[in-house]
């Protein structure tokens, strides 16, 4: 067997036995059965040994069967506005793929950069940053803009295994992950982070001030980082003789439509400080917009065969393992035991900062970048006792450890590129 179908069946041995041990003197009962739970969909989810949904639909299946906690909690994913911000999301990124519009935005973007290597690096990535704001997953960019970093390289005159060819695709893999994680509705993650912000504490994330804070650093900065380190990793020099240039043609009703479509979901992001709607029914009515008869950006076959239901069953089910860790206790008997290991004090915000970071960094390796706002949140009020920051700002530093990423596997969609 495989390593990580060896990692999950000790997983599910340890979860079985945790479920069956007797309650230790002074605990809640539901506390290990809460733990069991957690750390079969946890140790399932990170392995990938059967698919997240199937994962997600046990999760609640289970969950029920042994009562670990009211059906208000067990279900709490299904009615956080991530769920919906992220629902509306996948209908308008059909819509993007199937109208042809990501692709002429992809196309349309590299074509301003010039043949160079290095310009059409700095293009997959600014393209991969900018297709974040219209088209909210990570999945759908990377399917979108491989292919289209694969067609560039061949017109560059990157064979099989030459450097230039690698570089272009890893400027798509990580540019449509670590730039786009400064986007609230841009990848699971945030949606998962926003929603356990929301089932825990009651606090609402808007789009522009998400925008504003992390932007210059998480957006800018590492999209820059990311093109030297291509550069630096991948060297190469174009064959210029290869070179084509296509004809674009003409835009499309639907491409038009949807374009209008887009503009209004991005304005009305942008503003919700002002308007105060929720991005969730923003990106939910620009969803059924598109699939109204009659505009039919997206059809009836379109969303019954390409929605992915497995990602909205996924997320729903990270989101109440986070309700659950919290109503069950479990949080609270992980606080008590690893706040006192770690070097935190409110008279040095400085190590406090970086201790945070390298929690979020550290929790990504071993349980993977979407699985960090399910699994730290809980801790977060524990957390910011502890340092004496607010509690949106230690919410704030998990978004800085779940965005550094330093193996591929902790990113499903960077797995599908490569």
């Amino acid at each position: 067997m495989t390593l990580p179908r060896w990692t999950a069946l000790a997983v599910l041995a340890i979860a079985v036995i945790l479920l069956l041990a007797p309650t230790p003197e002074g605990w809640e009962p539901k506390v290990l059965r809460g733990a069991a739970l957690i750390l079969f969909a946890m140790g399932f989810f990170a392995t990938g040994v059967i698919p997240e949904f199937v994962t997600g639909l046990a999760f609640f299946a289970v969950a029920s069967l042994i009562a670990v906690a009211p059906a208000d909690v067990i279900f709490a994913g299904w009615s956080s506005t991530a769920l919906w911000l992220t629902f509306g999301g996948l209908i308008v990124g059909i819509a993007v793929t199937r109208t042809g519009l990501g692709g002429r935005l992809a196309a349309r973007l590299t074509g301003l950069f010039g043949e160079t290597y290095k310009a059409q690096v700095a293009a997959m990535i600014l393209v991969g940053v900018a297709l974040s704001f219209v088209m909210p997953s990570t999945m759908g960019r990377v399917i979108l803009l491989v292919p289209i970093a694969l067609a560039l390289a061949d017109r560059l005159g990157f064979t099989e295994g030459r450097n230039g060819r690698l570089g272009l695709v890893m400027a798509v893999a990580c540019g449509t992950w670590m730039p786009a994680v400064a986007i609230l509705p841009a990848n699971v993650p945030n949606m998962v982070l926003a929603g356990t912000a929301e089932t825990l504490y009651d606090l609402h994330f808007t789009y522009g001030a998400y925008l504003l804070l992390h932007f210059p650093i998480i957006g800018v900065f590492k999209a820059i980082a990311i093109y030297f380190a291509v550069l630096m990793l991948f060297p190469d020099r174009a064959d210029g003789s290869t070179a084509q240039t296509a004809d674009a043609l003409p835009m499309t009703r639907d491409e038009k439509v949807l374009s209008y479509v887009l503009v209004v979901t991005l304005a009305l992001w942008a503003l919700d400080f002002w308007h105060g709607i929720s991005p969730a029914w923003v990106a939910l009515s620009a969803g059924v917009v598109c699939l109204l008869p009659g505009i039919d950006l997206v059809s009836k076959d379109d969303f019954m065969t390409r929605f992915n239901t497995a990602s909205v069953i996924y997320i729903a089910a990270v989101l109440s393992v986070a309700a659950i860790i919290v109503d069950s206790g479990v949080g609270r008997e992980l606080a008590a035991r690893i706040l006192p290991l770690l070097p935190l004090d409110p008279a040095t915000p400085a190590t406090n900062f970086a201790t945070l970071i390298g929690l979020g960094s550290v929790t990504g390796i071993l349980a993977t970048a979407p699985s960090v706002p399910a699994v730290l949140p809980p801790f977060a009020q524990d957390l910011a006792t502890a340092t004496g920051f607010p509690l949106v700002t230690v919410l704030m530093t998990f978004v800085l450890g779940y965005s550094t990423m330093f193996l591929p596997y902790q990113v499903p969609p960077l797995v599908v590129a490569i």
